[in-house]
């Protein structure tokens, strides 16, 4: 397992300096947002030229660091059809620049049928699935065409709210480019985190043999809201994660989220420790 961190986490410095600060803290890959991340510059599509992803390459390589995720977590279900123009050429975009990055994958949530990107009841419709299936379709297929793999990362409040809607857009789109990003916390929320085993166990079950990243956090219910937190700080239970990865991904990206500068190392240690006696 190749354990990383997502630069945003990091403390705000220049993107060298995070750089440093990911070796200093143990950590060989990361997940890159543009957006979030680089403060000095423009990180449109029209920025994301093959001298600007040569350019950060090289960054990375001298580091010994790894781009596990280049994220565009943009709203494809989105009704309004100018903005979703926009958001497929950002997409499409990501990919040219993912192909000269060398990153693992492109990642991306499912979005929501509407402009606010907002969780709402319709998510769960077919309708939505419909759309959001259709909308993807042609920003895998322009994936396959620069050799990059798409990741979708299923989300409970969005429109691939489990594993059965994932392996479901995964069947219909038929494409070795499109993979998963697991994230077992995601697949949670109040109505089923009781049952965390069985919904993390489905997953790898339905989704395992496409998983090609592996997101890790934990969460903790205050009132009526589950809340994400640092690996290891929460009421996680990682032992079918840690297996599965152990046995099936040798060497998978897997990167943590929602941690603060202070814990990152602790939630690194914790994580790795787990995996050693899986």
């Amino acid at each position: 397992m190749k354990i990383g961190i997502r630069l945003h986490d990091m403390r705000n410095l220049p993107l060298n300096e995070r750089l440093d600060e990911v070796n200093r803290q143990g950590f060989t890959c990361v997940h890159l947002a543009l957006s979030k991340v680089i403060k000095d510059g423009p990180t449109g599509p029209e920025a994301l030229t093959p001298g600007y992803a040569m350019h950060l390459r090289r960054m990375f390589d001298d580091k010994k660091i790894d781009i596990a995720v280049l994220g565009c977590y943009l709203n494809l279900a989105n009704p309004n059809a100018e903005s979703l123009k926009e958001i497929t050429d950002q997409y499409k975009a990501h990919i040219r620049f993912a192909s000269l990055l060398g990153c693992g994958v492109v990642g991306t949530e499912t979005g929501a049928p509407n402009e606010e990107y907002r969780p709402e009841t319709a998510c769960r419709s077919k309708e939505a699935l419909v759309t959001f299936i259709n909308n993807l379709r042609p920003v895998v297929e322009y994936a396959e065409k620069m050799g990059v793999i798409l990741a979708i990362e299923p989300v409970r409040r969005h429109i691939v709210y489990d594993a059965g809607r994932a392996r479901e857009v995964l069947d219909q789109i038929d494409s070795p480019n499109l993979q998963i990003i697991l994230d077992p916390v995601n697949l949670l929320d109040l109505d089923n985190y009781e049952r965390q085993k069985e919904v993390v166990e489905e997953a790898i079950d339905l989704l395992g043999k496409d998983v090609a990243v592996v997101h890790i956090k934990d969460y903790l219910i205050k009132g009526d809201k589950l809340i994400n937190a640092a690996a290891g700080t929460g009421r996680m239970d990682y032992t079918a994660l840690m297996k599965f990865i152990k046995a099936r991904k040798p060497y998978i990206h897997a990167t943590l989220e929602d941690t603060l500068p202070l814990n990152a190392v602790q939630a690194r240690e914790h994580i790795q420790k787990l995996w050693k006696e899986a």
